[in-house]
This record gives structure tokens, sequence and C-alpha cells, in this order.
């Protein structure tokens, strides 16, 4: 089908290079930008002209960590992202993969993900359902270090065996070779945990050959973070990969203001290799039910829970008290299930969203029933609360943070700025209105401000629409980026 070409007229751009905003047209014409400039001089049949006066246009959102592996293929609208001006995810975060594995009942923390989506025993065949699907938004994929163990070990309690790692890695090595954009782990969590960083470092020299990136959930973000940090540099600096550090933070009171060490330590550590790292604008987290989580100090809020679902969206504290039991007895009766935990303080993480090397992704979950509301609400929340009311940093500024530098870290081909001949990925805002809207107590409102979406230069979200105009994303294997 030919689309008609788009004239965004008069608009604030922001290029996502981080220059400073000019006032210029935005030509789009099929999946590409086709010119950029103060006033352009454009005739042709059935152009559309859209008045973009008092409004930004700027390249679409990167959401370079997220869990929507399984959310492309049921809800490919991807309405929670679209609405905020996010036009790519990364999936295959913290470890978690959908590909390459196949279980009926996965467990934890494989069930963030979903309880009956792991199906695909290939990267190949996830992305052919990817692409039957086709989302409304672009799909990078990033392989999972406990999702391979999952596949290729029988103990997740112990080291791989050499025989064992011999097979992640060819397992790996096969994903890499049909798109895969690296490696994830999340040593953080019970099945990796046990993972020795040799086994990892193994993993990423593979990843190498490929050109590939290496994100870590590290193995502490409390009281060990600075070891599990190091950890983490050594990792990537040995295999030879740029290295991403998932959602960075210092969680759990006893951890507040360490922000002061561990982004110097990161600094130190980007003057040796590449690193980047993640983060949302949220005091909690979010993810399974866990007992060690739960310290009695901090509100645990619950999103979901298999043998309670009617606790769902309620704090533990209170669910304890009902049933007249301490906490931990309490998270131990609500399992399996996920919570959102209050773990941050705000200094802290506007020390991390305002630092240079911090890329904005929402972490969200969408399958929890009552879920954390950066799901809704992350990238808005940057645009209006920190960059415009609090003024943490420049529009320009977090405009970068979303999609110049995330393109660039995950080495995504011809997006993340607004250039003639790249994709036309772009979102137009209204900086004066954007703002999340989604909270705790109501976590799937939309956000308001977003009021056009383009994805590959097709129109797939506008202010006043209730749901998905085009679904026009694309799988962006390492071979199509």
């Amino acid at each position: 089908m030919t689309q008609a070409a788009v004239l965004l007229e008069q608009g604030r751009i922001i290029d996502g290079t981080g220059a400073p905003a000019w006032v210029g047209d935005v030509l789009l014409q099929g999946d590409r930008i086709a010119a950029l400039g103060p006033k352009l001089a454009i005739d042709l049949p059935g152009l559309q002209r859209i008045d973009c006066r008092y409004r930004v246009i700027a390249p679409g959102f990167i959401d370079v960590h997220t869990h929507d592996d399984n959310l492309v293929l049921q809800s490919p609208g991807m309405w929670p992202k679209l609405s905020q001006g996010i036009t790519t995810v990364v999936t295959g975060n913290c470890g978690i993969s959908l590909a390459p594995y196949q279980v009926q009942q996965p467990l934890p923390p494989l069930n963030l993900l979903g309880h009956d989506a792991f199906k695909y025993p290939a990267f190949e065949a996830y992305t052919a359902a990817v692409d039957q699907a086709q989302p409304a938004v672009n799909v990078a994929s990033l392989i999972g270090h406990t999702t391979l163990r999952f596949a290729c070990m029988a103990d997740m309690d112990q080291p791989a065996s050499a025989e064992e790692l011999e097979r992640m890695c060819a397992l790996l090595a096969e994903c890499m070779a049909q798109g895969a954009t690296g490696l994830s782990s999340g040593l953080f969590y019970e099945p990796a945990f046990a993972a020795p960083m040799e086994e990892v470092v193994r993993l990423a020299q593979v990843v190498a050959q490929f050109d590939g990136v290496y994100a870590t959930h590290l193995r502490s973000e409390m009281a060990a973070i600075i070891e599990a940090l190091h950890e983490a540099g050594d990792t990537a600096h040995i295999a030879g990969v740029p290295l991403i550090i998932s959602h960075h933070k210092c969680a759990g009171p006893a951890n507040w203001g360490r922000t002061l060490q561990t982004l110097p330590l990161i600094e130190k550590l980007a003057e040796r290799q590449s690193v980047a790292m993640d983060v949302y604008p949220y005091l909690a987290g979010s993810t399974v039910l866990r007992e060690d989580l739960v310290d009695g100090v901090i509100d645990v809020l619950l999103s979901w829970s298999t043998p309670h679902p009617e606790m769902v969206g309620r704090l533990l504290a209170d669910i304890a008290a009902e049933w007249g039991v301490d906490q931990q007895t309490a998270c131990q009766r609500l399992q399996p299930g996920g919570a959102c935990y209050f773990q941050m303080h705000e200094d802290d993480v506007k020390r991390v969203l305002a630092h240079p090397l911090s890329m904005i992704g929402s972490d969200g979950l969408p399958h929890d029933q009552h879920p954390h509301p950066r799901l809704w609400g992350a990238f808005p929340r940057v645009l209006g609360r920190y960059a415009r009311d609090e003024q943490l940093f420049t529009l320009e500024q977090a405009v970068y943070k979303m999609t110049g530098l995330s393109a660039r870290n995950f080495r995504l081909q011809q997006r993340g700025q607004l250039q003639p001949g790249w994709f036309a990925d772009v979102v137009v805002f209204d900086p004066a209105r954007v703002q999340d809207m989604a909270s705790y107590a109501s976590p799937l409102e939309r956000s308001i401000g977003i009021e056009q979406v383009f994805v590959n230069g097709q129109l797939a979200c506008e202010a006043g629409a209730d749901g998905v105009l085009q679904r026009a994303g694309r799988m962006l294997t390492r071979q199509s980026k």
C-alpha cells in the first residue's frame, strides 16, 4: 500500500542528538524521514499537513528495558507503550527471554513474562511469531542468561558444567546468528545466582563475536552493590562487549544515598570500556514476591497473586494485619505473586536520571493484575515532572535519553534521531501538557500530551483516538536494523 506523504509543520524540532531545539518542518514519506528544514516548500499529491505549532517533534521513544516479549504477541497494539510515544521496545531483559525455551509452567522469574508463553525453542521461531503478530511498535530482543540455563541445565542451584555451558554457548550463538541484539543476565534472581562470573563471561564472549551488547540486572542492588558493579564491569571488559546496567538503583533504606559512590564507580568503569545504564522515574521497583525483599520497613504493594487475587492492589502490611500474621508469613501465603517495593530514595533516583550515561527504560510488567504505573507512564513522567516541572535537565536532554543515546547503545541502525533517510519513527507531543496519569492506585491510566505517534511512517496513535490506528512495527534483528 502506497502511503501519502505527511508534512509536520512548524514544530519545535528536538532531533534526538541533544542539540538545541529549532522550529521547522519534517517530511515523512513511505517509511522514511524525507526532509527537515525551517520551512519546506512541498507540494505532493495527497500530502497530509499537520500543524505542529506549540508542539515538539521528536524521534519516537525507545524503551530500552521492557518485559514485553509476550505482550507484543498477545496484545500487538501495544497500547501501554504506544500511548506514551514509544515506537521501539527492547525485550529479553533481566536474564529472561521467551526464546530459546519451551515449557508449560515457567518457574519464577520466567513467569514475569506470562504463564503460558514459553513456546519458542529457537530465536527464529520467536521472530516469526512477532512478524506474524505485526505489533504496533518495533521490537529488538536480548537473549536471557536465565532462559539459557533453564533450557540447558538440570540444576539451577549450581554453576553450569562444562558440557552444559557449551550447550548454552551453542544455543546463544544460534540466536545471535538469527538476529538477537545481545545477552542479558539477572544474577539477582535465584535460578541465576549460582552462576559464577566465568559462566557469564563465556557467554558474553559469544555475543562479542556478533557485535552484540550485554545488559545485566546486577547480582545485588543493596549492600553488595559495589562488588556487583565491579563484577559486571569485569565481565563485559574481559568479554569485550558493551555493558548496560539495568535499572540502576540503590535499594533499601540502608543503601539510600549510595549513588554518591556508585555513579563515580560507573564513570571510572566507562573510562576503560563502553558503559551505559537505564533507569525508571519512580521510587518503587517491581518484581516477583520474595521474602528477602520484605523487611517490615518499606511499603510493599501486591501486584498479583495466584492463591489470593482478591488481595491485589493492597499493601502487604494491611494484608498481614488482617490475617493476624507477620509480613513474611503473608508473603509466603500470597506466592506465587508479584509486588511493588518502595525501596528507593528520590535523591538517588534524580541523580541517576540526570547522569549523562543514563537512558530511560520503563521496566513495566504487563502481565501483572495491578501493575506498577511505570508500564503506562514512565516516559511522559520524565518529560513532564522531571524535565518541565523540576527542571532536572532540559527537554533536549530528556529526549536524548529516550532516543539517540538509546539507539546508539543498543546499536539500532537509522533510528533514534530525526535525520533525512532514517526510519520515520516520530512522536509529536505538547511540552506544556505532557504528563503521566498512571498511579499506584490506578495504574492503567493513559498519559496525556502525546499528540501523534508514527511508526515506520505510519500514523499509529493520535490524541483523541481510543486505540491503535495502524500496526507498522518491525522485528529489529541484527540483519534488519
